[in-house]
């Protein structure tokens, strides 16, 4: 039975905007970092997900993640089409909120998820073939683990603790990322990306800003939970933005705008597990650790020669690894009585469910991944061609530009005026 909280409504409504934003800010991210004739294929690769992964939510997403139980990984189909679902019907983890509200703040979170995983292939993969991967990758990867860790299956009913998305988003999506470029392989035609670190910054300011619904919402309620996890929120991100800047500079000899901006990305992503269940000052130890881990992962990522363009493994599969394992040292009830202690306030054995939890999810995003994508490409091919490659996918595949497109002649004009002037 609901019974209506309007400012716990409220607020859930205002996340699940705040959350909504993040996709738009991940394609600005995206088109940011690649070349000027791959900007509308990143993009598009994101907005797509906003509309087919609504599709896919309404008709069987949601009823996967949140209805029944099968052996503890998956639901069933009870809440298919939204079948059942009412003005009166309470959202499951609270009952002063509708449920519409829930399933839309969820929704959010799926259409997100794997957009992240397009920045690893980009240039490479064909729009078919990637509508084919976003369908799948939802159904047989991310869904399950909604299900298993927020969802009442077998690693939520064990104790695994995940605040936002450390296993269920980032940590899937970025091994996903790795397997998508082991399978895919490199790219053929040099980029010529980052085109425009200013779109990278603005793209970094959306994710910052509606991270917070991400991470606050997350607690589906407002009280001083919600707020620790807002305010842990801001500071990973922001020590993990210096941390990687001067870990940088010291490396690369000059202070990198592009690395503050990465760096405040990883951050955010590494304390997305641990935002409600952690002190603001092991936010800090969260924000340090993950701006000089995250770091070195795409350093040695680049060293191995593996084409992750983006950087999606380096910065959101090694985040949430780290987010998650950093949850199950400091963990700390005294910040959220609903959450565990971890190793340090006297229980290793939630650490070790932690781990254990985080290596079987990367095992089974890898797998699952690298086995759709050679299932797929027995249908339709994955790689675009090499001419492809060489034109661009914003005129290959869509046949529409992200800026003018200026011919030599134009060029010859331009300078002549410019003479005569």
């Amino acid at each position: 039975m609901l019974h209506l909280d309007t400012g716990n409504t409220g607020f859930m409504i205002l996340c699940t905007s705040l959350v909504m934003l993040m996709t738009p800010g991940l394609a600005f991210f995206y088109g940011g970092l690649v070349g000027r004739k791959n900007v509308l294929a990143i993009m598009m690769q994101s907005f797509v997900s906003m509309g087919w992964t609504t599709v896919i939510w309404y008709l069987y997403g949601y009823s996967l993640c949140f209805s029944g139980d099968w052996h503890g990984v998956i639901g069933n189909f009870h809440y298919a089409f939204l079948r059942g679902v009412g003005l009166s019907t309470p959202s499951l983890p609270n009952d002063t909120i509708p449920a519409f509200v829930f399933i839309a703040y969820q929704m959010m979170f799926a259409i997100i998820t794997p957009a992240l995983i397009s920045g690893a292939f980009t240039n490479r993969v064909t729009f078919k073939a990637y509508m084919l991967f976003l369908t799948a990758w939802l159904t047989f990867v991310y869904f399950p683990f909604v299900h298993m860790v927020w969802g009442g299956g077998f690693l939520q009913q064990w104790g695994v603790k995940d605040f936002a998305g450390g296993i269920v988003v980032h940590n899937i999506a970025g091994i996903a990322a790795l397997a998508s470029v082991i399978y895919v392989g490199k790219r053929r035609t040099a980029d010529r990306g980052p085109h425009s670190i200013p779109l990278v910054a603005l793209g970094t300011g959306l994710l910052w800003f509606g991270w917070y619904g991400f991470n606050a919402g997350s607690e589906m309620r407002v009280d001083s939970v919600t707020a620790t996890a807002f305010l842990n929120t801001d500071v990973a991100a922001s020590f993990a933005a210096v941390t990687w800047l001067l870990v940088a500079w010291f490396n690369e000899k000059k202070p990198k705008l592009l690395g503050l901006l990465t760096g405040a990305v990883a951050g955010l992503a590494t304390v997305t597990p641990a935002a409600g269940f952690v002190s603001p000052t092991t936010a800090v130890i969260i924000g340090c650790v993950s701006g000089v881990v995250c770091y070195y992962a795409v350093e040695m990522k680049n060293k191995l020669g593996w084409d992750d363009a983006l950087d999606v493994w380096g910065v959101h599969g090694v985040g949430g690894f780290l987010g998650i394992v950093m949850l199950g040292i400091f963990a700390n009830k005294a910040f959220n009585p609903e959450g565990a202690n971890g190793l340090l306030y006297g229980d290793p054995t939630f650490l070790l469910k932690q781990v254990t939890a985080v290596v079987f999810s990367s095992v089974w995003a890898f797998a699952f991944t690298y086995a759709m994508l050679r299932i797929i490409d027995a249908f339709t091919p994955v790689k675009v061609s090499e001419s492809h490659e060489e034109i661009g996918l914003d005129e290959a595949i869509h046949g529409e530009h992200a800026y003018e497109q200026l011919t030599d002649r134009d060029v010859i004009h331009d300078l002549v005026n410019s003479a005569h002037k």
